[in-house]
């Protein structure tokens, strides 16, 4: 699965905001907004995004505290060398301060990071393509500093019943075919429709955090469950 889970985003990397448009009409701005809402940093916050190769989450964080006193700083951990690249042109185009970002190529399985380093960390649409949601989960426990935040956006089970219908619908016969003609690929378009059917529930991921050792778990669901978003603590 890594394999290729690695070949998809190698294949779309230089296309993710469109790839992201099409999955989401464009809605994932709004969302990634929220996830930063939720965090509410400030430029003491020692954030580790996780699978955050293009910037999205990790830019938004520096905008987010650019009024605030102090310099911050974000590390992006990615696994795929060709996102992290994408990235740093994003970071280049936008004259953000080099040394505000840091840059890791590496396995959300098995992080590089010392324990107790960070003081937040967040996963944006890219939990449910590890290999194993355990080990990445036990990861985030480990990296995190006490009381420091697990923060996870990602597509989830939408309700009720007949709205899921119609969004099954517009994900498996809309999505892989706007894929084609906006990003002329199909296939990880594809994949990434049935990668999220088979993630598990608000409720059974939220299981999966609390299994990993976080407590005050809770799960927000945005445009009726297309996406939650997943909060935890090291306590």
């Amino acid at each position: 699965m890594m394999f290729l889970v690695h070949q998809v985003f190698k294949n779309v990397a230089d296309s993710y905001d469109a790839m992201n448009d099409v999955m989401s009409c464009g809605i994932h701005r709004l969302w990634k907004d929220e996830l930063m809402k939720t965090l509410d940093p400030s430029p003491r916050t020692r954030l580790l995004d996780v699978a955050g190769g293009t910037g999205d989450i990790a830019f938004r964080y520096l905008k987010y505290i650019s009024d605030m006193e102090g310099d911050g700083h974000v590390t992006i951990a990615d696994i795929n060398n060709s996102m992290l690249e994408e990235g740093k042109k994003r970071a280049l185009n936008l004259k953000l301060n080099q040394d505000s970002v840091s840059w890791v190529e590496c396995d959300a399985e098995n992080l590089p990071m010392e324990s107790d380093s960070y003081s937040a960390y967040t996963i944006a649409f890219g939990i449910r393509n590890v290999t194993h949601i355990d080990k990445a989960l036990d990861e985030a426990y480990r990296v995190l500093e006490p009381g420091g935040r697990f923060l996870c956006l990602e597509f989830s089970q939408v309700n009720p019943a007949t709205l899921r219908w119609l969004y099954d619908q517009y994900s498996f016969n809309v999505i892989p075919v706007m894929g084609h003609v906006v990003a002329g690929q199909w296939k990880p378009y594809q994949y990434l429709v049935e990668s999220i059917r088979k993630f598990p529930s608000q409720e059974d991921f939220k299981y999966m955090i609390e299994s990993a050792g976080f407590r005050c778990v809770t799960y927000s669901n945005l445009t009726f469950g297309v996406v939650a978003i997943h909060s935890g603590f090291k306590l």
